[in-house]
């Protein structure tokens, strides 16, 4: 087996392991981007999910620029990952002027923040999409059909996480889960706030810290994030 074959199963391992241990949705789908950006030709990435609503809602990124740019893509309402999750097909672009044609203002915002192509795959079971997985990177072009195949592996896996408990409960069991998701997102979002203002951490050590501790505790990354805006928990990096 080759260093690459090895990585490739280790993290298909370790994202398996997660949905048999205490389901923490927000660490599985950080977890879920670092491996696609570690495993595929990628500098970046990031992970869209469906609200309640049927909107999409910033999940996971693997950086703050990062984080931006998705929001500008649902801001404006264009680029590759809402493209993907609409059609529930993958979605990507040979070249820059490709891209541009496709989503003029998402590829200017994604140039400025120093990417060059994005790419993205629905995250879906059958005809049901929950979301999509978007990979960035510095140099222009597609990714290889090899890393697009392993990209959309890596969605797969991704949504059989979301879903592990849908069979036996009810279609707004997930919808809350995913909400309740959402609601976490915006408390560490504070907690990152908090951290970067009186510790004098960047926002992604903010976001480490927290992370850190949550593992090394054994402590959901809510409940963490809670006790820092509260003022109940210090951390330093």
């Amino acid at each position: 087996m080759t260093a690459r074959e090895e990585l490739i199963a280790d993290a298909f391992v370790q994202l398996a392991d997660t949905l048999v241990a205490e389901f923490d949705v927000l660490d599985f789908l950080h977890v879920l981007v670092e491996r696609a950006v570690e495993l595929l030709d990628a500098d970046a990435g990031g992970i869209m999910l469906a609200d309640q609503r049927g909107g999409l809602e910033v999940m996971a990124a693997s950086s703050h620029e990062v984080h931006l740019v998705e929001l500008f893509e649902l801001q404006n309402e264009e680029g590759p990952c809402l493209e993907a999750f609409r059609s529930g097909l993958a979605v990507t672009r040979r070249d820059p002027a490709a891209m541009r044609a496709s989503w003029p203002a998402f590829t200017e915002r994604l140039e400025e923040a120093g990417f060059a192509s994005a790419q993205a795959v629905p995250m879906r079971l059958r005809d049901e999409v929950v979301g999509a997985l978007n990979v960035f990177r510095v140099t222009p072009g597609a990714l290889s059909d090899s890393d697009m195949k392993l990209a959309r592996a890596l969605a797969d896996i991704g949504t059989i996480g979301l879903l592990q408990e849908r069979s036996m409960r009810a279609r707004d069991r997930l919808a809350e889960q995913l909400q309740g998701a959402l609601n976490s997102r915006v408390l560490i979002e504070q907690a990152k706030g908090v951290l970067a203002e009186r510790g004098g951490l960047e926002v992604g050590q903010a976001f480490r810290a927290l992370r850190d501790h949550a593992r090394r505790s054994g402590t959901p990354l809510a409940e963490v994030a809670y006790a820092v805006v509260q003022g109940r928990l210090r951390l330093e990096r």
